[in-house]
């Protein structure tokens, strides 16, 4: 039996989780509302549409104009490249900085950590005079193209992701490797075959973080991209509502919806790893 401050509390705090989902998913139900309108008005837009249809997912891929399966297909790329290079690189720069005491090593750290205080958008014109020299000696890594893009966005990712992946390693035993070492292995072997396996929670963690980082990303891609052959997502679903007089809102929510399914894939085949990955390297053990 529940007494009444019991019965009163557990009523609040579902009402208050109620009243959070419903405010969660409000907005993806208007999307998937604007996608199927008829009328193309965010004005008249209502929550279920009076006229529904599918003339905005149509026109999606077949418009001569939008190129969204292209572009679809170059953020997947780009994304994918970008997020499993950052997590290769992060993970042996977190186990040298977790396991080796070398000369620099505070410093280099203490250099990580410096620079993830400066937003990467605020080194855009460095980032884009950088690109443009190196483009006149290797053309294949300067603008529009998707390497640059890739090495950019590498840049980026790899202070905060060493750092949370080094709190990781802390967390494993030394003796593991010491056990491998004894039994022959190299270091090299002792970290590919018994310390990754280990951190396959923060792996995880890192991947699902930099691929997000990586596909809805806007701002860097449209200045370096420059064709629309080589958008990204984002970049090319701009162009749906950037005209004045021709904003197409209900192509750009279908996209929209239609841009989240990758999201929500990666979300559930990493998802058994996110907590373990996120929480356990902030408290050493």
């Amino acid at each position: 039996m529940y007494d009444r401050h019991t019965l009163g509390g557990s009523i609040w705090r579902h009402a208050l989780i109620l009243l959070l989902c419903a405010f969660s998913i409000f907005p993806v139900l208007w999307i998937a509302s604007a996608s199927f309108n008829a009328t193309n008005n965010m004005g008249l837009q209502t929550l279920i549409p009076r006229h529904p249809t599918f003339a905005h997912y149509k026109e999606l891929f077949t418009s001569d104009r939008y190129q969204f399966s292209m572009w679809l297909l170059n953020s997947l790329k780009i994304t994918i490249i970008a997020a499993t290079l950052t997590v290769m690189l992060a993970a042996l720069g977190a186990y040298a900085f977790s396991r080796f005491r070398f000369k620099g090593r505070r410093a280099g750290l203490l250099g990580l950590l410096l620079i993830q205080m400066f937003p990467q958008v605020g080194a855009i014109v460095a980032i884009f005079l950088l690109v443009l020299s190196l483009g006149n000696i290797f053309p294949w890594a300067g603008l529009n193209t998707h390497t640059a893009l890739i090495f950019v966005y590498l840049g980026g990712a790899m202070g905060f992701n060493t750092w949370l992946m080094k709190g990781y390693f802390d967390t494993i035993p030394r003796s593991l490797e010491e056990s491998a070492k004894v039994d022959g292995a190299t270091p090299f072997q002792a970290f590919f075959w018994i310390i990754l396996p280990l951190a396959r929670p923060i792996l995880a963690t890192i991947f699902v973080l930099s691929f997000i980082s990586a596909y809805s990303e806007l701002i860097i891609a449209q200045i370096l991209l420059r064709s629309g052959t080589k958008f990204t997502l984002p970049v090319g679903m701009a162009l749906l509502v950037s005209d004045q007089w021709s904003q197409r809102w209900g192509m750009f929510a279908a996209g929209a919806l239609i841009a989240m399914i990758p999201f929500l894939i990666v979300f559930i085949l990493a998802q058994r790893s996110l907590v373990s990955g996120l929480t356990r390297g902030s408290v050493k053990e």
